[in-house]
């Protein structure tokens, strides 16, 4: 890469694809942003980045984005757990990711890099941390965004192998950090706990990186990764009541003790659904997110540690960049 190259990334208005555009940035690359006309702009209006209209389902536009363009990072997805109509998600992120890689040949573009999701993997019956090999069917994905995510990465793979497309596929787990706009579900558990509004949790657990980690494992697969593999952008693997308890001592509150079974909040989650069907608002407990709870997703990112040399940094450090910038931001009083 050099000064000269130019990068465009999707989705560079949103949570990870802004640290993905800071982090080109800090490397000295042109970068093209592509944002949809709706899109906020808050996490790149401070950014000397060029940023271009369109959606990544429009072929043409899709098109006129990429010319020229050495490097593609397809970081756009549509990130909910809920939806009035859940195919909405299945469509934007498998007919959107097709018509961005079919762009990208079309184009010519050198290099690309797929963010994936640690979604596309099995973690039922898992023992241990969970690396690349466990290979999870559509059939097998709990909700949408899961199923969604499966299918884009089996496209993305079939083209690989089939039309040339010169792809290395990244599979991050949950980022947590600064400049978190919307925010994602993780941020919503953040600012909740952060807000005392968690009295109580299940038993379940995450794998949290830092999102600035993250964006440097995207490059450093664009370097050192090999055309077709996976690798798995994680942090540290933590139970819920952990990072309760972590939030809790970063912002002065009593750590919630009460750990709840899950069978008595399925009514509530379908209550939560049928009044976000009205509101149109998004519901913060919700029967797929019940449904995930039940396994600890645990990640192993030994992989791209190895192979990439990945160093991501403790997760306490993404909690406190999170809730500094939550606060700054106004989230947070």
């Amino acid at each position: 890469m050099t000064a000269e190259d130019d990068i465009l990334v999707t989705g560079a208005a949103g949570f990870l694809g802004s640290a993905v555009v800071r982090r080109a940035l800090a490397r000295g690359l042109r970068v093209r942003a592509l944002v949809r006309p709706s899109s906020p702009r808050r996490n790149l209006e401070t950014l000397p980045v060029h940023m271009v209209e369109g959606d990544m389902r429009d072929g043409a536009a899709m098109e006129r984005a990429l010319s020229g363009v050495r490097y593609l990072f397809h970081v756009a997805a549509d990130y909910r757990l809920w939806a009035p109509n859940p195919e909405d998600i299945v469509r934007t992120n498998t007919a959107g990711t097709e018509v961005v890689m079919q762009a990208a040949l079309r184009c010519g573009v050198e290099h690309v890099v797929y963010t994936s999701s640690v979604a596309t993997l099995r973690v039922a019956g898992a023992t241990a941390p969970v690396t690349e090999e466990a290979t999870m069917d559509a059939g097998e994905a709990i909700g949408a965004y899961k199923r969604s995510k499966v299918l884009a990465e089996r496209l993305v793979e079939h083209m690989v192998t089939e039309s040339g497309l010169p792809a290395v596929i990244v599979n991050p787990s949950t980022p947590i950090g600064p400049r978190d706009v919307r925010p994602t579900p993780t941020g919503r558990i953040i600012l909740e706990a952060a807000s005392g509004k968690m009295p109580a949790f299940v038993d379940t657990g995450l794998n949290l990186a830092h999102v600035d980690d993250v964006a440097e494992g995207h490059f450093l697969a664009l370097e050192r990764g090999n055309i077709g593999e996976r690798y798995i952008l994680g942090g540290q693997d933590v139970s819920l009541q952990q990072m309760l308890q972590d939030i809790a001592a970063l912002t002065g509150r009593r750590a919630p003790t009460v750990q709840l079974p899950r069978w008595p909040l399925y009514p509530l989650a379908h209550i939560a659904e049928a009044i976000a069907r009205l509101t149109r608002r998004e519901p913060f407990i919700t029967v797929d997110g019940l449904d995930m709870s039940r396994y600890r997703m645990f990640f192993s990112s030994e992989k791209a540690h190895r192979m990439l040399g990945y160093q991501p940094r403790a997760y306490q450090e993404g909690l406190r960049d999170a809730l500094a910038w939550f606060r700054e931001a106004g989230y947070l009083r």
